[in-house]
């Protein structure tokens, strides 16, 4: 059987006894030190000022729209273009915020919204933000994109949780957009068992990130932005400030195992990165010689951090032929994550608008994936391999 992920970390046996030295020396495991040292230690990796650390990707995603709408930025109605080829937490949060889902077509050579189908969007729908996800290690032209919608006055959100390492020549993956969220889930890129991290440059986003993570309090603030606060709500001492709301928020803190792991496995993430790279462009190199399969498209990339192996044919008859190789083979595989989102049972029931989809309808019939990371051995890729070639 080759697995999703083999293991809960990279260099598991060495984490593993790290992580248990420090549980037993912690004084304390809820937020504190650990967390803010993995915030600082992630922003310098991404090149983003800011980095906020959430108890899961999902409510990362979540916690930028009820920030954004916080800050005034966003309100009820709004309508949120968003990838229709996603995962649920990328659009759950926009029907939770009260807002309008309006899905986005997807490129099958790219697996992403282009430009052109956001400019096609926008003829007759007024955004006001668009919520993007950078799908499996890929993107699409990002950058036009980013214009796109700094011409338009929509808000760009970046879903970054399965590309973590892309690089475009104009940027990585993720510092396109006011904020981005990344996922530390098993299984992606790096692990903290749960976990995820807005990063962001904009500093009253991520006050404002600060404040939606714990409750709506100010105690994770700066003692600047503390007194700011205070001062605004006539809030006269610290004793009341230990319990003052300023404004909605969640429970969404980590705690200090996600801060040490985080800081633990970031110094594998270069050579988990290069080895997902060479061992996708080690496996294209049989799909391109297989015209049952849609070639992925990604010259306009420099670094490629796959997420994992996607394998897009050209017919669902095609696509059930596969499946059944790469079962066949022990190959643990999934859908193409959550195909065109417009067919989820949740979508039907909340989403005022339907959209005709066909790049993403696509991709729904005809895709799917296989893990791609570190621990593949040479016989792995040789098995997946073998599942690629046209008989």
């Amino acid at each position: 059987m080759i697995p999703l992920m083999k293991n809960a970390f990279l260099n598991e046996f060495e984490t593993k006894k790290a992580l248990s030295d420090f549980i037993m020396k912690a004084d304390r495991l809820s937020m504190d030190v650990k967390c803010a040292e993995f915030e600082r230690a992630f922003a310098a990796k991404q090149g983003r000022k800011e980095a906020i650390l959430f108890n899961s990707g999902g409510s990362a995603n979540l916690a930028m729209l009820q920030a954004l709408k916080n800050m005034g930025k966003l309100k009820d109605g709004d309508k949120i273009g968003f990838s229709a080829l996603t995962w649920s937490t990328n659009t759950m949060p926009i029907i939770q915020m009260s807002m309008e889902p309006i899905a986005i077509d997807c490129e099958p050579s790219t697996l992403n919204v282009m430009s052109h189908h956001l400019l096609d969007r926008i003829k007759t729908t007024k955004l006001q933000a668009l919520f993007l996800t950078n799908v499996l290690g890929f993107t699409g032209d990002i950058d036009e994109v980013r214009n796109i919608c700094e011409r338009e006055n929509i808000i760009l959100i970046e879903d970054n949780c399965e590309s973590l390492g892309t690089v475009l020549p104009s940027g990585k993956a993720g510092n396109f957009s006011i904020g981005a969220s990344f996922s530390f889930f098993v299984a992606h890129h790096m692990s903290t068992i749960e976990g995820g991290m807005v990063c962001t440059d904009d500093e009253d986003f991520a006050e404002m990130l600060r404040i939606c993570r714990a409750n709506g309090w100010d105690r994770n603030l700066t003692a600047a932005q503390q007194v700011k606060w205070r001062k605004k709500y006539n809030i006269a001492s610290e004793f009341e400030a230990k319990y003052t709301f300023y404004d909605l928020g969640f429970n969404f803190r980590p705690t200090e195992i996600t801060g040490f792991l985080g800081l633990y496995q970031l110094q594998f993430l270069d050579d988990n990165i290069k080895t997902r790279q060479a061992n996708y462009l080690k496996l294209e190199k049989i799909m391109l010689q297989n015209d049952d399969l849609v070639h992925l498209k990604h010259d306009h990339i420099t670094l490629l951090s796959t997420f994992a192996f996607p394998v897009v044919c050209k017919t669902p008859e095609l696509r059930e032929k596969y499946l059944a190789q790469f079962a066949g083979a022990g190959i643990e595989i999934r859908p193409m994550i959550a195909g065109n989102m417009q067919r989820q049972p949740f979508y039907h029931k909340y989403a005022k608008q339907m959209y005709d989809l066909p790049g993403s309808d696509f991709l729904h019939t005809n895709g799917f994936y296989c893990g791609n990371y570190p621990e593949l051995s040479e016989t792995d890729l040789q098995t997946i391999s073998s599942c690629l070639y046209k008989y």
